[in-house]
């Protein structure tokens, strides 16, 4: 496993993070507690250090599976726990960014005790809220910071533009955007911003839903209620499309001995910018596969090869637009 140093946080953290969205069980067809405690336990003892949570995941699960993780692991693996706030929801599952220092200050109690925690180590603001000053919420975080509640503060699909505003009232140590071979954004400014202003940048969706293990087939489907199900990628042509790419890339992530799902880590890694990739999993047996993610690189014309399959083969890529909750 390969480690990083990241801003305001003094252990290394691995480039490896799991990620707990599917956890939480709302969005991705539900979920076996055990099971998924037991992934986290094994992505601990593999050498992965960082647990990426929320609690929009399940409206507070995966926040409580972690913490039921981590006293269970006791403290003989130091972990580095990073969580967000910002969505608050009804009993109908209507999703609303809201950022004010009201929502935070509800928001921070409540992670904790779920957790289990004193201190949250990477804080980090869900959605962009237009609604609330940037300045107003960077302070409220600031105040958290010098509290002893967080340690550092880190901001989530925001664009430069908008971290600018936020960084005049408090720093970013840390950016969580969307990026995989198939959304590739961030690399027309963010990554670039990123680099310049020394953020460390946890990049989520590595794996694009899935889409990049080359598990899914022209037939498969997804019961209402599933992401992919609203994702323009996994309907009609588009999908196809998608598939076709996959493949593609099958016969260069053998050569090397590797699955998809490793190949499509291993390239996000070696991308300028990028510290850390989000990898999700349900259970333990998805998470031997992340530890052959690092510790290897691609040769320079497997990465112009793989441009030239995404340039033929998906000349006008979709991102990740669809997953943006509404404003409050």
């Amino acid at each position: 496993m390969d480690y990083i140093q990241i801003p305001a946080i003094a252990e290394k953290v691995s480039r490896i993070a799991l990620g707990t969205w599917v956890m939480g069980g709302w969005m991705w067809g539900g979920i076996d507690e055990k099971e998924a405690i037991q992934a986290i336990i094994k992505a601990v003892d593999g050498g992965i250090n960082i647990i990426d949570t929320a609690p929009i995941y399940g409206f507070g699960k995966a926040e409580e599976i972690v913490g039921k993780a981590l006293r269970l692991i006791g403290k003989s693996h130091p972990i580095v726990i990073a969580t967000k706030f910002g969505l608050e929801w009804n009993q109908r599952g209507e999703i609303r960014r809201n950022s004010s220092p009201t929502r935070i200050k509800q928001e921070i109690e409540d992670s904790l005790r779920r957790l289990g925690l004193s201190v949250i180590d990477i804080y980090q603001v869900h959605w962009p809220d237009s609604k609330v000053p940037f300045e107003q919420t960077a302070e409220c975080l600031l105040k958290l910071k010098e509290q002893g509640k967080i340690r550092a503060i880190g901001v989530s699909n925001f664009s430069p533009r908008q971290m600018e505003l936020f960084k005049k009232a408090a720093p970013i140590h840390t950016n969580q955007p969307p990026y995989n071979l198939f959304e590739r954004e961030i690399e027309k400014e963010l990554l670039a911003y990123c680099i310049k202003e020394g953020i460390a940048t946890l990049t989520y969706g590595v794996l694009c839903r899935g889409l990049l293990t080359g598990k899914f087939r022209p037939d498969s489907t997804f019961p209402d209620g599933d992401l992919r199900k609203i994702d323009p990628k996994f309907q009609g042509e588009n999908f196809l499309r998608y598939l076709q790419a996959v493949e593609k890339f099958r016969p260069i992530a053998a050569r090397y001995g590797k699955s998809l799902a490793q190949f499509a880590a291993c390239w996000a890694l070696m991308q300028p910018g990028v510290s850390v990739v989000l990898w999700g999993a349900r259970g333990p047996s998805q998470i031997e596969e992340a530890f052959g993610a690092t510790g290897w690189s691609l040769a320079q014309e497997d990465l112009r090869m793989i441009d030239k399959i995404l340039t033929e083969t998906i000349p006008q890529p979709i991102g990740p637009e669809f997953m943006a909750p509404i404003e409050g």
